[in-house]
């Protein structure tokens, strides 16, 4: 079985274990000489040309992503050409476009922000007076960890934006959501196969600084019961109306006036399911090659009663994050660390650490001390 992942960051390095362990070949079409997964690198090229994905998927039985930026076009040559691709190109282009994923959950009937498609300045003023006074903004395309997204209290704190839908002349629009009152965020991540089965983690609790995941909590406290049945069957229901097939992560506001909405959508690995590298019984990364393998899925139980997983943002101001494992390995024997094998820059996610256990203040402190140490 060969499985060939389009994208060489950290989530296509974090299926090679898996890879390994399942005696699955995997190979990677990475965009630039050096990145994360350039161990299972097979090619490096443009995942922007046809040809070049083309020849790349003609050496695999099965193409998946580590991202979600592959275009429509690209896509449907791979289709057409009988390459089996999971997520499918009609599943993806909701995880491309926030517009169309808005227009995609509203027709299934699920729970999300009041929202419009805005093509001009008067028409975002007139959203801003009817919900307050204030919205959030968001570039339909291309936006990821706070980037293109922004609060604002009038149409002008975005005329850059509106200037450059108008500019490329294909009658563009911006998205414009309720600025939603929230108790805290979550994720709910499930795995679905091409026959249909469909497997789903606990629901976690995320916790974000400027707009990037800093830390995971698995399960999310407080959420037994009628909480997490709710985004499960959400997830589900995602999963199911949108054709997703591998795993699928769904972020959640959990509201103030007691709503469960829908965020954002990530048809892929995600950043909220990196505490199942250690704290599962089958972690996301397994869970996905053997999705999109149509193979029976795993289980989803947790190894203890909590797990927490906190990012190692920017890294060391000098050296790398090998330099300091004797620190953190001597301090925290029982963490567990993941690097992506990138290059530290403020900012930017670099690993990551897990601690598991009974008691969740011990799991807190455990998995923060031990990210500090790699953060200056």
């Amino acid at each position: 079985m060969r499985v060939g992942v389009i994208g060489g960051g950290q989530l296509a390095r974090m299926m090679i274990p898996a890879a390994i362990e399942l005696g699955v070949e995997l190979r990677v079409l990475a965009e630039a000489e050096g990145m994360s997964a350039a161990i299972a690198a097979e090619r490096v090229g443009d995942y922007t040309d046809a040809d070049t994905v083309l020849a790349f998927a003609r050496e695999v039985d099965v193409v998946t992503f580590d991202h979600e930026h592959v275009p429509q076009d690209v896509l449907h040559a791979l289709v057409d050409a009988g390459v089996p691709v999971h997520p499918g190109p009609d599943a993806l282009r909701y995880a491309q476009d926030k517009l169309l994923m808005r227009e995609g959950l509203s027709r299934l009937g699920l729970p999300v922000p009041d929202w419009a498609r805005v093509e001009t300045p008067a028409e975002l003023d007139v959203f801003i007076a009817d919900h307050g006074g204030a919205a959030v903004v968001k570039t339909p395309r291309g936006g990821y960890d706070g980037k293109g997204v922004r609060v604002v209290h009038s149409a002008a704190e975005v005329a850059e934006w509106f200037a450059t839908i108008a500019e490329d002349g294909r009658a563009g629009a911006l998205l414009v959501e309720e600025l939603v009152e929230f108790r805290r965020e979550l994720a709910q991540l499930v795995a679905r196969r091409p026959s249909g089965e469909i497997a789903a983690w606990p629901l976690v609790e995320t916790v974000q600084v400027g707009g990037v995941c800093s830390e995971v909590i698995a399960p999310a406290p407080r959420s037994a019961g009628k909480l997490a049945d709710v985004a499960a069957d959400v997830a589900i229901a995602i999963a199911e109306g949108l054709g997703v097939t591998g795993v699928l992560a769904v972020e959640l506001f959990e509201t103030t006036d007691d709503r469960v909405l829908v965020n954002e959508l990530a048809m892929r690995p995600h950043n909220s399911g990196h505490w199942s590298m250690d704290g599962s019984t089958t972690s996301q990364f397994e869970q996905h090659l053997r999705a999109v393998l149509d193979l029976p899925l795993g289980g989803t139980g947790c190894h203890e009663e909590w797990a927490v997983m906190v990012n190692v943002l920017g890294g060391p101001v000098e050296g790398t994050l090998a330099d300091r494992y004797a620190e953190a390995f001597e301090g925290h024997p029982t963490v567990k660390i993941h690097n992506y094998g990138k290059v530290p820059r403020p900012g930017r996610k670099v690993g990551h650490v897990t601690a598991i256990g009974s008691n969740l203040d011990d799991a807190v402190y455990e998995a923060r001390a031990a990210a500090a140490v790699f953060q200056d």
